[in-house]
């Protein structure tokens, strides 16, 4: 998705093409203000225009900040989070209650992944952290350490994957976006823990552990665990805070 004025030039597209629905006539009306209306070309003038495109990017900003605070702290002393708001799975995704419909968690459950599941099984389970250790966003200029126990409690495998923070999709332009425990030149330490690294040169002696991050690009790492265990969920295995390690 582009934020952009072309946002609204996809919508009007998507408004004729799909059937509206009931709870949707109010933003229907709400639409008309714009010049967007069922059964008819969208149109605007160049000054329009503008309004429009600073509208889109001042929406994509507060997507991305939303995504800080939109999950659910896992463990209270770490910043990973469970990365979405309660309504969703609590709602089969639906994100409607019989009191409220909440659109801004549906937007931005939409911008940060989509096809969610209707029921949540126990196939897999899903972490996520903006930030380091000490509050700051992760950047693609720095170099971080994930220091992941040993044990992770799973009964087939564990996977990390590095997300663009203004799309949401796979960072673009780099020879990997994620390392997962099946990886046999992955090295382990003799405890079996494991330390990733990311950032955009891998540290010197660590080339089989490292995923490459762009310069001047925010990102976003998801954990992933596959066939969960109980140490997860009863919080007796912990995923340490990325460590942000000196240049």
């Amino acid at each position: 998705m582009r934020f952009d004025e072309s946002l609204f030039v996809s919508l009007s597209k998507m408004i004729n093409e799909e059937p509206v629905l009931p709870r949707d006539k109010e933003m229907m009306g709400l639409l008309l203000t714009l010049g967007i209306e069922k059964g008819k070309d969208f149109k605007s003038d160049p000054a329009t225009q503008a309004t429009l495109k600073a509208a889109a990017q001042a929406t994509h900003s507060w997507f991305m900040q939303s995504l800080l605070t939109d999950g659910v702290q896992f463990w209270p002393d770490q910043r990973w989070l469970v990365p979405v708001s309660p309504i969703g799975p609590e709602t089969g995704f639906k994100w409607e209650t019989a009191n409220l419909f909440d659109v801004d968690a549906r937007g931005i459950g939409f911008f940060s992944f989509n096809t969610p599941p209707a029921k949540q099984g126990a196939a897999t389970f899903y972490l996520a952290t903006y930030v380091d250790g000490q509050g700051a966003k992760l950047r693609g200029e720095n170099t971080y350490r994930l220091h992941v126990p040993a044990n992770v409690p799973v009964k087939q495998f564990w996977a990390v994957t590095l997300y663009d923070l203004e799309t949401c999709g796979f960072i673009r332009d780099v020879t990997s976006v994620g390392l997962d425990s099946y990886g046999q030149k992955m090295h382990r330490n003799d405890d079996g823990s494991v330390d990733l690294y990311f950032g955009p040169k891998a540290p010197a002696g660590h080339e089989a552990n490292w995923i490459p991050t762009v310069s001047g690009r925010g990102y976003f790492p998801w954990f992933r665990f596959h066939a969960p265990d109980k140490p997860l969920f009863d919080k007796s295995w912990k995923l340490p805070d990325i460590e942000a390690l000196k240049q």
